[in-house]
């Protein structure tokens, strides 16, 4: 299997740091999707990542799927098997990812509209939307089971990608989730390979 990721991306870290955790061998193509590469697009007409490529050829995207995926053919080793738990595990996943989502459209309303285009009134509404979330996450966390779950990996991504490109906001407005971040690699080491970094 091959997984076409960014290192910057928080959504294809965790789907790595998943398949890690699943002890599950993937090849990692890094993967520039502005330049919109053929191989990607054949993999995900979306053109975005991660996008996973199985053996047989099939094709899966978006990282929900993929790490539900990695849980079925693994036997449950992401997801709990009781409905509460499982429904609390989904809960937490959810919220990181909308966070996640709400915050990069706030970089790409910088990075990819000229300065006097820019709507500051939307960009300012998904800030509330993130915010909101993140109150929420801080108290989701202890919902979690004690094993790692996909929720964590949604999680280490969300906040490891916060730590670069919202540098400081966890410190000063949810010191709960830096902590949580800090303590993560003591949970899973591999947070030092796998998780998100600025593109070089």
């Amino acid at each position: 299997m091959r997984v076409y990721y960014s290192s910057a991306s928080p959504f294809a870290a965790k789907v790595r740091m998943a398949a890690r955790h699943c002890d599950l061998d993937i090849e990692s193509v890094a993967t520039d999707t502005g330049a919109e590469p053929a191989d990607l697009i054949a993999a995900n007409p979306l053109g975005k990542i991660p996008a996973l490529v199985l053996d047989d050829g099939t094709a899966l995207y978006d990282s929900r799927t993929i790490c539900d995926y990695f849980d079925k053919m693994t036997g449950g080793q992401l997801l709990p098997a009781t409905l509460d738990a499982w429904t609390r595990v989904k809960l937490v996943e959810a919220t990181a990812d909308g966070i996640g989502d709400a915050l990069i459209l706030t970089v790409y309303e910088e990075r990819y509209r000229p300065e006097e285009k820019r709507h500051q009134a939307w960009v300012d509404m998904q800030m509330r939307k993130a915010d909101r979330g993140l109150a929420v996450l801080e108290t989701l966390l202890a919902d979690l089971p004690e094993q790692l779950t996909t929720a964590d990996f949604a999680v280490a991504g969300l906040l490891g990608w916060m730590s670069f490109r919202f540098k400081g906001k966890l410190e000063a407005e949810r010191p709960a989730l830096s902590k949580w971040l800090a303590d993560f690699p003591e949970k899973f080491p591999a947070f030092a390979e796998l998780g998100p970094r600025p593109a070089a």
